[in-house]
């Protein structure tokens, strides 16, 4: 990016464009979303929304970029709560249990984006997989420091369990996969011995 570049990126017309594509894509799908609804959304012209993102593609990369970061960004604040791992590994999928039962939660943006866009190399999907793994890792990170036994076994585990609860509290009772999810992280944990050293979470 240009020097030049940085104002165009910081413009409100550029937030609203994002603001409303990131509703409207969770909401309703990312596929059957026009740029000229978004951009009606947003209030912003044709041309406006073509100098901040060239194609449709690249507003949808934006999006699923902008919730990496929004829930990076929460892992972080998180960890300037508390240095137990065991504790932050809790708070983390309780986090996930609130979302689950949030009104309007339609399922895991990054799942329903990586089913929109099954080519393996396409950009979208490689944002989708550096979620992922920046998510595994940093789990990795808390299990290891909780000292379990079989820490990538856990960690598998527990990533999974994130998944299964999202695709269940959208598609069954979002009240039942939190209460699951929660007890199953819990007994999965209790044997671990908490402390040690907390590694910070990649930004």
């Amino acid at each position: 990016m240009t020097s030049s570049d940085a104002p165009a990126k910081a413009s409100p017309a550029r937030a609203r464009l994002l603001e409303a594509a990131s509703r409207i894509f969770y909401s309703d799908g990312i596929r059957h979303v026009g740029v000229d609804r978004v951009i009606g959304e947003a209030k912003v012209t044709r041309a406006t929304f073509y100098r901040h993102f060239p194609s449709k593609e690249d507003l949808v990369l934006a999006y699923v970029e902008r919730r990496d970061q929004e829930i990076r960004s929460a892992v972080t604040e998180a960890f300037r709560t508390s240095t137990d791992p065991k504790d932050l590994l809790i708070m983390m999928m309780t986090g996930i249990g609130s979302e689950i039962c949030r009104p309007g939660f339609r399922g895991c943006a990054f799942i329903n984006a990586a089913a929109e866009y099954p080519e393996s190399e396409h950009p979208v999907r490689k944002a989708v997989r550096a979620h992922r793994s920046w998510f595994s890792q940093t789990v990795l990170n808390l299990v290891t420091a909780a000292g379990c036994a079989d820490r990538e076994h856990t960690t598998a585990l527990l990533v999974l369990l994130r998944d299964g609860a999202m695709v269940g509290g959208d598609l069954g009772d979002p009240a039942a996969a939190r209460e699951q999810l929660l007890l199953t992280v819990s007994t999965l944990l209790s044997p671990a011995q908490a402390g040690g050293v907390v590694p910070s979470p990649r930004p």
